[in-house]
């Protein structure tokens, strides 16, 4: 039986990206709002997002809190204990993010300065997993 694990959300970054060099890799970690309307109330759902590599580096350089992206991946959950207590983390692993555009200000959008938008992703066969 064929199987699919893949998200696909557009959203806003909730703070700056967090990167951080590996034995062989760049990794970046932030996170992205998503809101849909629901009763009349906006309902908001917050995604974690992790880029690899040359992803990462992009993201790390062009993105910043309020930044609209598109981000395609997979889902993954990881899990580990802290203090005795079982822990778990779900997150998106990016394979493709586009930038969308600048900082949410206002209800307006502003186009940021440093890069237009782009779409950066890694081939499957570059990833660490």
């Amino acid at each position: 039986m064929a199987s699919l694990n893949r998200a696909t959300i557009i959203g806003n970054l909730g703070g700056d990206p967090e990167s951080r060099d590996t034995a062989n890799s760049t990794v970046c970690n932030f996170t992205v709002a998503t809101s849909e309307k629901v009763n009349g109330e906006d309902q908001t759902e917050w995604h974690r997002v992790v880029a690899w590599g040359k992803t990462a580096e992009a993201c790390q350089k062009y993105l910043s809190k309020g930044a609209s992206v598109y981000v395609d991946g997979k889902i993954q959950t990881r899990k580990w204990e802290k203090d005795g207590v079982t822990r778990y983390s779900t997150e998106i692993v990016a394979r493709q993010v586009q930038f969308l555009g600048g900082k949410a200000d206002s209800g307006q959008r502003q186009e940021p300065a440093a890069a237009p938008a782009a779409t950066v992703g890694v081939p499957e066969d570059d990833f660490p997993f």
